[in-house]
């Protein structure tokens, strides 16, 4: 059974399966700002330029401020997103290992100062015969 957790928890904190939660999240937080202004500014205006309904200043104000409060919830959703995203990614940073460093791959030449490989032992810029640095 443990080994079960230990591979669903892999497979759920994998890039592409949060990838593909995030957008879905967001797409149902985005369409209520759709639903917002299609219902609040674009069907009015259908209405009025229509003849089927006259709106009063405080219906006006009331449409604009149903749509800015869909705005505001999908700016709260995504940013309690954002911070558990932020969280998740944090503590499965603690699990992994650091990566040791590479090791170098070039040298400067003592001579020349031109980078050349570290198994070298001739310069090909400036044809110096290089001596061994032993490790200290």
């Amino acid at each position: 059974m443990k080994k079960f957790i230990e591979e669903f928890k892999a497979f759920a904190l994998r890039g592409n399966v949060m990838d593909m939660a995030v957008g879905v999240i967001i797409g149902g937080a985005f369409s209520g700002i759709v639903t917002s202004l299609t219902d609040n500014f674009i069907n009015p205006i259908l209405n009025v330029l229509t003849g089927g309904a006259t709106y009063s200043l405080a219906d006006v104000a009331g449409f604009a401020s149903s749509f800015l409060s869909a705005v505001v919830n999908f700016i709260i959703m995504a940013f309690i997103l954002f911070c558990l995203l932020k969280a998740i990614n944090k503590l499965t940073g603690l699990t992994k290992k650091p990566e040791e460093p590479a090791e170098p791959e070039t040298k400067i030449c003592p001579y020349c100062q031109s980078e050349i490989s570290i198994k070298a032992t001739r310069c090909p810029h400036c044809t110096s015969i290089l001596e061994e640095t032993k490790a200290e």
